[in-house]
């Protein structure tokens, strides 16, 4: 038996967390066949850079060659790529966000400049675009936009992380009223060698969360040693020190002792660009397997013949094509949202964080699913290459190091787990997102043991009731954990991380399915993205179906767990797939494409 729910959300505007609510394909979303002709001159602008400047220089890089690392910002500058989100007025270009992604995407290629790059076009120079007076703007924005001068962001200390507002470092007004004076010190700062220009989180009077932009030489302040890292060696992470540092007054970024806001918005748009950044590194490695896969032998056969690592690069693939998928999807609704305001206009960078906090739900899925799918691509890349994969001469080597740091910077994943079901549940009773009422409907289907409708009847017909069968079990699960916990819930994480890997999955087969439709030509649907689709639906289902559980046994016991367990029968039913069929039209494409098989061209 299945059910139709009635729809608890309109089609315009989207809101954030709102696929939750909505059947698969309810609404066109944006996708990589969709990019414009300018889009993807963007894009294969900043590949090529990547691919014959940075990725020749990877072993100057790797040894932390800082003068290098600063004149490929410059050249970066030289070609348009540094201020894609800087105001026009102010030597930038004002692009659309999903521009914004690719030349992110493009330039993920490797670990360290990848980190380097996007710690000064997003976390080091937005700030001052987002916050800045018109006079901090034009002093600073100009040169960061052309490379001339590097920014580097400065928020953790030794007792504060992901407690942002933890911050011990102070600022006190001089007798004089000229300048501020901070005490303190900053820990792991990206790009600190060799920045120009910090944003430094500091509390006035040691009580109110204050951000201010502190230039290299200011008197009192300095710059430690560099940090020998596991993995982003060739970045540059020192720790700061302010020792009564003096920084003139006017360099006050925002009001004071509003600082969060400057922080938060900057997280959630260092979240959403990360789910692109991690793409280039997932790509470029599953090229180098493919190729070291076709040229080791072993029993007189290449290994990459095998079948059990023809598994590991269907794998990849899908794992690719489902952050892609979330990627730019997300870009596209912040897009969507800004379409009709003047970019030009004075109001342009608030609407563009109003935008991007709408979606933050969506930008911490990013950040969690791009992070780990990159992990699983990386560790599988290593797999492939056997013993060759723990030698320096090969780049998966130094591409495993350098993948692990994204679960951790930009907030770590526990914490963007208990975001993204945060920030749903809160939206959800401020009533900015009708949850509440979809969980009722989705019980009373339940109770009536009716689980999702069938979304269309073509190849992807199951894919997408899996789709809906996760969002179901997310609700549920949700909802359980509310009337189980109540005001309470944020202190039960094993059960709202749990629910959140639901949603991420949830958000995941939805955009695949999506994209994998619309991408339909008058040939129908390419079989190879409806592999990739299925592939991935089936493993997200049995994840879904185990965490589910997981979450409702830690929501009640006895006899209303069993009611619950019962309930949700039919959105657990298995549903028979052809794994080796699956698995070789999906790497015959990888093998003819030499990678990814759906590649931005």
């Amino acid at each position: 038996m299945a059910a139709v729910l009635e729809p608890t959300a309109s089609l315009a505007p989207a809101q954030g967390g709102g696929f939750l609510l909505e059947e698969v394909g309810r609404r066109r979303i944006t996708t990589p066949e969709s990019f414009s002709e300018e889009q993807r001159l963007y894009f294969k602008t900043a590949l090529q850079f990547c691919r014959e400047q940075v990725l020749p220089k990877a072993a100057a890089i790797e040894a932390k060659d800082n003068a290098l690392l600063k004149s490929l910002v410059r050249q970066a500058g030289e070609l348009g790529l540094l201020g894609l989100d800087l105001p026009e007025a102010y030597g930038g270009l004002q692009a659309e966000k999903t521009t914004s992604m690719l030349v992110a995407d493009a330039n993920g290629l490797n670990g360290s400049w990848s980190v380097t790059f996007s710690a000064h076009t997003g976390i080091g120079t937005l700030p001052i675009a987002w916050f800045g007076t018109a006079e901090q703007k034009q002093k600073w924005l100009p040169a960061l936009a052309s490379g001339e001068k590097v920014a580097a962001y400065a928020l953790t200390e030794q007792g504060s992380g992901s407690d942002a507002l933890g911050a011990k470092t102070k600022a006190v007004k001089s007798a004089d009223g000229k300048w501020w004076v901070l005490n303190g010190s900053k820990l792991y700062i990206t790009n600190a060698a060799f920045a120009d220009v910090f944003i430094v989180f500091a509390k006035v009077d040691g009580e109110k969360f204050t951000g201010f932009v502190v230039e290299r030489g200011a008197p009192g302040f300095s710059v430690g040693p560099e940090e020998h890292k596991m993995g982003i060696r060739g970045s540059s992470t020192c720790p700061l020190f302010f020792e009564d540092a003096r920084i003139p007054v006017g360099n006050v970024l925002g009001e004071i002792g509003k600082g969060h806001k400057i922080a938060f918005n900057i997280l959630n748009l260092g979240r959403l660009k990360l789910g692109a950044a991690v793409l280039g590194g997932m790509k470029h490695q599953l090229e180098n397997a493919v190729r070291f896969a076709a040229e080791r032998k072993q029993f007189n056969t290449p290994v990459g013949k095998f079948p059990l690592l023809r598994e590991k690069f269907a794998r990849m693939a899908g794992a690719i094509y489902a952050v892609e998928s979330m990627c730019y999807r997300t870009s596209g609704l912040i897009d969507a949202a800004l379409a009709n305001h003047d970019r030009s206009a004075a109001d342009y960078d608030a609407m563009t964080i109003a935008a991007i906090e709408e979606f933050a739900v969506e930008a911490s899925i990013l950040k969690v699913a791009g992070s780990e799918a990159l992990g699983l691509v990386v560790d599988d890349a290593v797999q492939i290459h056997g013993g060759a994969g723990f030698i320096e001469d090969y780049p998966v080597e130094r591409a495993y190091r350098d993948a692990r740091i994204n679960r951790i910077f930009e907030g770590t994943n526990e914490i963007n787990r208990m975001l993204v079901t945060g920030m749903l549940l809160k939206r959800a009773a401020k009533g900015a997102l009708p949850l509440f009422a979809h969980a009722e409907a989705v019980e009373r289907a339940l109770a009536a043991k009716a689980g999702p409708a069938p979304v269309g009847r073509d190849a992807l017909a199951t894919a997408a009731q899996t789709a809906e069968s996760l969002k179901w079990l997310a609700v549920v699960a949700l909802r359980a954990a509310v009337e189980a916990f109540g005001t309470d819930q944020e202190k039960h994480q094993e059960v709202l991380g749990t629910v959140s890997d639901i949603v991420i999955d949830a958000y995941a087969v939805d955009s695949m399915v999506t994209r994998t439709r619309q991408a339909a030509g008058a040939g129908g649907q390419d079989p190879v993205r409806v592999a990739m689709t299925t592939a991935y639906a089936v493993e997200a289902h049995a994840r879904g179906t185990d965490r589910a559980r997981r979450a409702l046994c830690a929501c009640a016991e006895g006899a209303a767990l069993e009611l619950q367990l019962v309930r949700i029968a039919p959105l657990i039913q298995f549903r028979p797939y052809a794994p080796a069929t699956l698995r070789e039209t999906v790497v015959a494409a990888i093998e003819t494409a030499g990678g990814y098989p759906a590649a931005v061209t």
